[in-house]
């Protein structure tokens, strides 16, 4: 599924011009200083851009200022962004700004949860493969093992010796 080049545009745009609250809670969580869990940040989720997110854990957090006055429009957004498996934690400005401890206290609560849950793939019977982990990791690229796998494939269905290859 491509991303609309626009919102990507956007994208950018907003990670250039964050807002002191975003920056602040930015710095806390970059480099997987929480939990060892990757954020990034302004990143494009469906037609929506997430101001952070923790795709391994499904998280997405959003920092309420100025411009999130309509609060119709906000629940449609966290209403939507939950029906493409996310959970999303909204904090105010205020909040981050005074209280950075306790933000940071409920996002970890909120990792806590979601790495102990199952994933709703994880079927009774489903056996995940290392091509759904790379996935599941935000990959797009299949990881190493996969394409040795699907190389020695080919060179068997060619008439080759596959071991020669490895």
């Amino acid at each position: 599924m491509q991303t609309d080049p626009l919102l990507l545009d956007r994208a950018r745009r907003m990670r250039r011009e964050m807002t002191e609250p975003e920056t602040r809670l930015w710095l806390a969580l970059r480099g997987r200083r929480c939990q060892n869990t990757k954020f990034t940040r302004q990143v494009p989720v469906g037609p929506y851009i997430a101001d952070l997110c923790a795709r391994s854990a499904r998280l997405i957090i959003e920092v309420d200022g100025d411009t999130h006055t309509d609060q119709s429009r906000d629940d449609r957004r966290t209403t939507a962004l939950m029906n493409m498996g996310y959970r999303v934690l909204r904090f105010a400005n205020a909040d981050i700004m005074t209280n950075m401890d306790g933000v940071l206290h409920q996002i970890s609560v909120a990792l806590a949860a979601a790495l102990t849950q199952p994933s709703p793939r994880r079927e009774e019977g489903y056996r995940m493969t290392n091509h759904d982990r790379a996935f599941a990791r935000g990959s797009s690229r299949p990881p190493a093992a996969v394409r040795r796998c699907r190389r020695r494939d080919r060179i068997a269905r060619a008439g080759g010796d596959p071991r020669a290859w490895l």
